[in-house]
């Protein structure tokens, strides 16, 4: 029985260091509206034009010009690709009618007269997240607009027995800053807080309840006949 509980009590540790300084992080962290505000609004207004991410790829066509037509490119790492005679062409971050101006004043200033150019997606990456801690399947997903904290927890298989529900935490960049922000995913399934969404690149992590899960594991493995059991 000794040895038992010691493999259980090893696995509840491990488990608590992956978690990392939790009690420290839910003290700190903004909880209800201020958490909302700290991501940016609870539900920001989608960007109504699509944006070409690293990976992405696209085709350019100019107008009477096969030669300098470019049928399938992959926009690289930097978001950029590079077209003839013009080299390099920031993709990333950018619309596509965006990118066809740019193109269209870079062959004109040296190469052609009134050129008419127009870039097409042809296949973009997955817009994913990363739903990590007390969770049935830890990993990365792929989203699609409309996704909220919910639907991100549901997508891992929902929470473990040891979770801790006022410990959801969803990382976010804005504006090239790091911001975390705290949220209660029992008072948010309640409709007292208004369900999150989440947007590409969001890492959501379920927190884990050190206690709860100590003394569920002990249950587990004591005896049911009124006896102590050291552990």
């Amino acid at each position: 029985m000794l040895h038992k509980v010691s493999k259980v009590l090893i696995g509840v540790g491990c488990t608590a260091a992956l978690a990392g300084c939790q009690p420290q992080l839910k003290s700190e962290l903004p909880l209800g509206a201020p958490a909302y505000a700290a991501l940016g609004g609870a539900n920001p207004a989608p960007s109504p034009l699509y944006r070409v991410r690293p990976g992405d790829r696209v085709s350019v066509t100019i107008f009477q010009e096969p030669d300098l037509s470019q049928p399938e490119m992959v926009v690289d790492d930097a978001g950029l690709v590079s077209l003839p005679l013009i080299g390099s062409v920031q993709m990333g971050g950018r619309s596509t009618d965006e990118i066809s101006r740019e193109i269209e004043r870079a062959y004109g200033a040296r190469y052609l007269r009134n050129p008419q150019a127009s870039v097409s997606l042809r296949e973009v990456q997955p817009q994913t997240i990363t739903v990590d801690g007390e969770v049935s399947q830890p990993g990365v997903y792929a989203i699609r607009p409309g996704y909220t904290l919910v639907s991100a927890i549901a997508l891992a298989r929902g929470t473990t027995a040891t979770a801790k529900f006022d410990e959801v935490v969803v990382f976010r960049t804005i504006n090239g800053q790091r911001a975390a922000a705290r949220f209660d995913i029992t008072a948010v399934r309640a409709g007292r807080m208004e369900d999150p969404q989440v947007l590409p690149g969001d890492q959501v992590v379920v927190g884990f309840s050190r206690v709860r899960g100590l003394y569920r594991d002990i249950l587990q493995v004591t005896p049911l006949v009124g006896v102590f059991t050291q552990f």
